[in-house]
């Protein structure tokens, strides 16, 4: 088969003991086509620029959150969080497809390799939708804490606010991504199971137990930031809640005073 080992071993000595050897002293070059072939340069290729990758994304994120929140320690907290999620769905897809863990409970005979950009592309899905709860959460979180300047008690009514549309939210995700599995195509397979095993889980032991903890954890210091820092980093306000602010101020401050005088 063409994913089979053996092939893929007879592709590598073909390419670096073979070839060179029958063409040597001579102007003549060579090259080995073909699907297992074509598999593995694509995934030579992906396995140099993911680390990339992955450091542009988690840097971009970063600095999104650093303005949004005035946080040093927050964005740090998100990107590792939104980290464990991706990393405990590698670890499951490759239980189950490489290693051929319940692999019968999805309709395959037997384990399968891993398509090199599925790994890539489930990277960027869930890193995006994680972002996107922690990022609903911790505004609550936030709003709560400059209201009463309390952390822990921040932290309780963010979460209580919040936690059932994550949850909800993340349940029909869920579901979507679930359904993948009913296709016959074992790459469409593995990002169903991939995907939906990470929004599970990043949706309930992540955002609903670790952040939490964490925020509690950290108390003021998770809204810490230095003050050279704070006078480079522009203000992004999330919500606009600084223009509506400024808006409301406006509309309740007094009309100015006009006088005349009247004459007959």
């Amino acid at each position: 088969e063409p994913w089979a080992d053996e092939t893929v071993s007879l592709v590598e000595n073909l390419r670096d003991e073979v070839i060179p050897g029958a063409l040597e002293g001579t102007k003549a070059q060579a090259y080995v086509g073909g699907q297992t072939a074509g598999y593995i340069d694509l995934a030579n290729q992906i396995a140099d620029k993911l680390p990339l990758m992955i450091f542009v994304v988690v840097a971009l994120s970063f600095l999104v959150l650093l303005m949004a929140f005035r946080s040093l320690l927050v964005p740090i907290k998100a990107a590792a969080m939104n980290l464990i999620s991706v990393a405990a769905s590698y670890g499951v897809v490759t239980a189950v497809f490489q290693l051929g863990w319940g692999a019968s409970l999805i309709g395959l005979p037997h384990s399968i390799p891993i398509v090199s950009f599925v790994p890539l592309l489930m990277f960027a899905i869930l890193f995006g939708l994680s972002m996107d709860y922690e990022v609903f959460l911790l505004t609550q979180m936030r709003e709560h804490y400059a209201e009463n300047g309390d952390e822990k008690r921040a932290v309780i009514e963010g979460l209580a606010n919040t936690g059932r549309v994550i949850t909800s939210a993340a349940s029909i995700m869920v579901c979507v991504f679930a359904s993948f599995i009913l296709s016959g195509d074992p790459v469409v397979k593995e990002f169903g199971v991939g995907l939906a095993v990470a929004i599970a889980i990043d949706s309930t032991l992540v955002r609903c137990l670790l952040v939490p903890a964490v925020m509690v954890l950290l108390g003021k210091k998770a809204w810490w930031m230095p003050r050279w820092l704070d006078r480079i980093v522009p203000h992004v306000s999330i919500e606009g809640e600084e223009y509506f602010a400024a808006r409301d101020a406006a509309a309740a401050a007094p009309a100015p005073a006009t006088g005349g005088a009247s004459s007959d």
